[in-house]
């Protein structure tokens, strides 16, 4: 057993010790990080698989040692019991001794003072004298019997002793090395969970700082119409000439998130002669709506104190007042009663903390927006999202690309259901989405700028055949080893990105090496996602899932080029 465990924590001892951080500054380089982070993961499973059998072991030991300490209690206690009878067989030894020492005393003296022969005389009848002689033979052999039974009683004694003395010693010695065993290996175990706590909290130090960047490329942020542009970037339409051929562009279907409601979705709907009530259900589904919630209830809105809800509600701009002169009124209505249940349920109706007033929460401003606006909230006044006795917090996000994704508030505990965002469901997307009716510059784009307008030296999203086969080149290397040089080449980066000819030779060594793409596929999933994505190379056809793809783009797509979505399309012109 002992040698067991021993090999065991030898084990974890080699396999600890081999991870030297000595990690490298991967700046922005996302590639970097990824594999840092699974070069972490690596060594956490090797450390839990080497740790897993020792802590088996422990626990088996665990028992051993209670049953063993029970054995050491009951050792003891018969230890006890015999110390105890050996000091009560001792006395009583000693007193038998004592008189066993007066009778051979008298005795002696008796004989030295008349000897047998003289005491027989003294009797005149010869039955007497055997009588006589028969009592002192029997009270000799008595007295003998007891010497020797005394002498065997000594021995066993002074035997008794000397083993209550050893056991004593073994006793002792088993209880120190059972608690110097178990003290160690429970403190190797409680070293090597040290040591996972250590590498855990690194991989969530590098997992946040890749997602930080995949963030920033992707876009991962929230925003509502109020903050987008009604005209978009016309070089980031599929209809853009970017002078060279073949040329290839990922355009995104929608920008994140794509959950609740979708404004640009609500106002196509409206355009369509749904009503506010019809285009609430069919982003939220069966939650009700609440028409008689009271106006005067207040809440706490971030720097500016405390106001009634619907004080609240005229401040909020998230959607232009001219939708609603252009036949889009309705979308204002449930943007007004989507906006008053959301800031109720953030608040917990008053009693909670301060509402934000950015795109984080709603866009708040210290006045009052007016216009067809004003005309909505007035015309919902006091109507909420109601689900399980509480305000539902109803998202909404300016474009989806065509389909809701499912979520659940945790406030109220209500689920909303997932949709093809279309007039025929996933049989009317791309051309029957109310995104599209409704005009939503977002609802299909090619994306190049960053989140703060800058492109990073690129005036479009369109990529080469020899661009296009880097990307494919990028998927293969990282799918057979997660080098860390696989990462956006341009200036804005950094980091140490192999060049288009070094990554294509890495490529090779693994299958890859492709030099051109010539032509591309896509399919979609039933969920709204791109499922796969088909290329045709210089070396065949190649098949890469789409959230594969989206992964590998974003890694390697040069500059600030980007996908937003798992929802997309490459297109070639």
């Amino acid at each position: 057993m002992r040698f067991k465990l021993l090999a065991l924590l030898l084990s974890v001892m080699v396999l600890v010790p081999v991870v030297v951080w000595a990690q490298d500054d991967c700046g922005n380089d996302t590639a970097c990080l990824e594999k840092q982070i699974n070069e972490l993961k690596q060594s956490l499973d090797m450390s839990r698989a080497a740790t897993k059998p020792l802590e088996t072991e422990i626990q088996r030991l665990s028992s051993r040692i209670a049953s063993i300490q029970k054995q050491i209690d009951r050792g003891v206690q018969n230890m006890k019991i015999l110390e105890e009878d050996v000091k009560d067989r001792s006395g009583k030894v000693s007193a038998s001794y004592t008189v066993m020492s007066i009778k051979t005393r008298e005795m002696y003296k008796k004989l030295r003072a008349e000897p047998l022969w003289v005491s027989l005389l003294k009797y005149e009848q010869l039955g007497e004298s055997r009588r006589e002689l028969a009592y002192r033979q029997e009270s000799s052999d008595r007295d003998k019997q007891i010497i020797i039974n005394l002498v065997s009683e000594i021995g066993r004694l002074e035997a008794d002793k000397k083993k209550l003395e050893t056991e004593k010693i073994k006793l002792t010695q088993l209880q120190v090395d059972l608690d110097k065993q178990n003290a160690f290996f429970q403190g190797e175990v409680k070293k090597a969970k040290e040591y996972q706590t250590d590498l855990t909290g690194k991989i969530a130090t590098l997992t946040a700082r890749q997602q930080a960047i995949l963030a920033e490329k992707q876009g991962t942020f929230q925003t509502t119409v109020g903050d987008v542009p009604l005209a978009d970037d016309p070089n980031s339409r599929p209809d853009y000439n970017p002078g060279f051929s073949p040329a290839f562009a990922a355009f995104s279907f929608g920008a994140p998130h794509f959950k609740g409601m979708s404004q640009y979705g609500a106002y196509g709907r409206a355009k369509s002669g749904q009503n506010y009530e019809e285009i609430l259900r069919a982003y939220y589904g069966g939650v009700e709506l609440k028409k008689d919630y009271s106006p005067d209830k207040t809440i706490k809105v971030q720097g500016y104190g405390e106001m009634s809800i619907e004080t609240y509600m005229k401040r909020i701009y998230e959607v232009p007042n001219s939708w609603g002169d252009n036949g889009g009124f309705e979308a204002l209505k449930a943007q007004a009663v989507a906006a008053r249940s959301y800031a109720l349920a953030w608040t917990d109706e008053g009693r909670g903390g301060a509402i934000c007033t950015t795109q984080s929460c709603q866009v708040y401003k210290n006045s009052d927006k007016g216009g067809k606006w004003n005309e909505a909230v007035e015309a919902t006044r006091g109507q909420v999202l109601w689900a399980n006795g509480k305000p539902f917090k109803a998202w909404y996000a300016s474009t989806s690309g065509g389909y809701q994704e499912s979520y659940t508030d945790n406030y109220s505990g209500y689920t909303t259901p997932s949709l093809w965002d279309t007039a025929a469901g996933r049989g009317g997307w791309t051309g029957q989405a109310y995104e599209k009716i409704a005009g939503s510059p977002w609802f299909y784009k090619g994306w190049y700028k960053g989140s703060s307008g800058d492109s990073c030296g690129r005036s479009h999203p369109w990529l080469t055949a020899e661009e296009m086969a880097d990307i494919l080149n990028a998927w293969v290397v990282l799918k057979g080893s997660g080098d860390d040089r696989v990462s956006p080449i341009g200036s804005c980066w950094g980091g140490n990105p192999y060049s288009v000819a070094d990554l294509k030779s890495k490529a090779a060594g693994m299958g890859g090496g492709y030099s051109r793409v010539s032509g591309v596929s896509v399919s979609y999933s039933d969920g709204g996602y791109t499922s796969t994505v088909r290329f045709s190379t210089d070396k065949g056809e190649v098949e890469i899932s789409g959230p594969d793809f989206k992964k590998t783009f974003n890694l390697r797509a040069p500059a600030r080029i980007s996908l937003k979505s798992g929802l997309f399309n490459i297109e070639k012109k």
